[in-house]
């Protein structure tokens, strides 16, 4: 018998009624119950209203008036629980049976009615690692079918299985991101732009992308899936020759034939499933790369309906810079400025705003021509004395500058030379004393420029025949 022909007709009563979301969360806090009863065949109808109470107190609605329900019964906030379990019991959403042992009622679930409870607990749960345990989950069947001696290939068909509902989680999930794209693309305030991004922080199917496109949940378990994969199969196909060479041995219509060909068999079946889960983790990955485009364009909709409303859209939708811009553009704008300040209340007047204000006031008054007497201008050769270096060391200070550099009469610069601009002065001293006496029979070498480690930079001077008297 399937089990659809077991569901009751009155099973779907609980859909046409205006208390559904309310019966929908009672049979979640009672499945979520249920394994922990002390009953062997479930929960006793005390121990459903005390649940369904705890639930109800939860939702904290008004209930001040009496209602009457699609069944024609009387609801208050007291007997809420009970009527909702009678409901259950009489729609064949619980099974009532009788306890010896607890010499009382208890409730349990139908096997058709834990498959709609269950999706009632996902709506109303947020799984934030769907999809990481989901790649982990054909990860971990694998594996443990790698180790498995009896080669079972029921864990390979839960591993296909959990793989093709990954690749459908894949598509729910673009066709989400289209959705939220879409919402933020017809807004037309900042208001509503930013609801919907508050919205999507919010949101499970956000933090569900955020855990699958990071590198350690994604794309290193489908690589690890994969080496699990042709390892599978090697050694499948390796079970399967083993098996066929010791078929060709053995006798026809044997006990020990039976078996050997029943083995070659589970082996096809194992390559057939090994080779379906891995076009299907191709199939995610072309899905995951295509989701990966898609949001790029999304977003890219979203952030040109986002420039629009920031910069053209709210010309026309805010009245606020619309009375502004009309006020500009006014002729008269000073004396419409002048009225509304009277009309406005301000503890302070506009024209003494601050800088952050909407509107500030300039004063525009003329300044005052006041004349300047005329300086004249200094002549060519009176401006170069402002390049010339005043002499600001001793003569005594110069001739140790040269000592310390000469060797054997010869002044040579290094790059230690010049340590700080002080040396760097007396150097410019000792190459103008050279260059400008008269005579002076010193031979003059200046090389290639160089730069030391404190950051100076001056020529390679070689002079040869300096007057150590200066």
């Amino acid at each position: 018998m399937k089990l659809v022909e077991k569901v009751p007709k009155d099973l779907y009563k609980i859909f046409g009624s205006k208390y559904m979301e309310f019966y929908m969360q009672f049979l979640v806090a009672l499945y979520e119950e249920s394994s922990q009863s002390f009953s062997l065949l479930g929960l006793t109808e005390r121990e459903c209203q005390m649940i369904m109470n705890e639930r109800l107190a939860k939702m904290a609605l008004d209930w001040s008036e009496a209602r009457v329900d699609e069944e024609g019964e009387l609801i208050t906030r007291a007997n809420m629980a009970s009527v909702s379990l009678k409901h259950f019991e009489d729609w064949g959403w619980l099974r009532r049976d009788y306890d010896e042992t607890l010499n009382s009622y208890v409730v349990s679930f139908p096997e058709y009615s834990q498959l709609f409870v269950e999706l009632f607990q996902k709506l109303y749960s947020e799984n934030d690692g769907k999809e990481r345990e989901s790649v982990l989950t054909v990860y971990s069947h694998l594996y443990t079918y790698s180790l498995d001696k009896e080669k079972n290939n029921e864990i390979l068909k839960s591993a296909l299985h959990t793989s093709r509902a990954l690749l459908q989680m894949l598509a729910n999930m673009q066709e989400g991101m289209r959705g939220y794209f879409d919402e933020l693309s017809k807004q037309r305030s900042f208001r509503g732009i930013q609801e919907v991004l508050v919205k999507e922080i919010n949101n499970s199917d956000s933090k569900k992308y955020a855990i699958l496109t990071t590198t350690d949940s994604f794309y290193r378990y489908k690589e690890a899936v994969k080496e699990l994969i042709e390892e599978n199969l090697e050694k499948t196909e390796a079970r399967k020759y083993s098996f066929e060479t010791e078929l060709l041995s053995e006798k026809e219509n044997t006990r020990k034939s039976y078996r050997l060909k029943r083995m070659i068999e589970i082996c096809e079946e194992a390559t057939d499933m090994l080779y379906k889960i891995s076009r299907e983790f191709d199939a995610i990955e072309r899905r995951y790369n295509k989701l990966i485009e898609q949001k790029t364009v999304f977003a890219s909709r979203a952030a040109a309906r986002i420039r629009y409303i920031m910069m053209e859209g709210v010309m026309e939708e805010d009245q606020t810079v619309a009375l502004i811009n009309l006020i500009n553009e006014s002729g008269k704008s000073e004396e419409i400025l002048d009225k509304l300040s009277s009309k406005l209340r301000f503890s302070e007047p506009y024209k003494i705003m601050t800088e952050k204000s909407l509107y500030q006031r300039r004063e525009n008054q003329k300044e005052k021509f006041t004349p300047q007497a005329v300086t004249p201008e200094k002549s060519q050769e009176e401006n170069m004395t402002e390049f010339v270096l005043e002499p600001l060391y001793t003569q005594k200070e110069i001739r140790d500058f040269r000592k310390k550099n000469e060797q054997n009469g010869k002044f040579t610069v290094t790059k230690d030379t010049v340590k700080s601009i002080e040396d760097l002065e007396k150097l410019f001293m000792v190459w103008q004393h050279a260059t400008e006496s008269a005579d002076s029979k010193a031979q003059i070498e200046v090389a290639q420029e160089m730069e030391n480690e404190a950051g100076f930079r001056f020529s390679k001077l070689t002079i040869e025949g300096v007057e150590s008297d200066g």
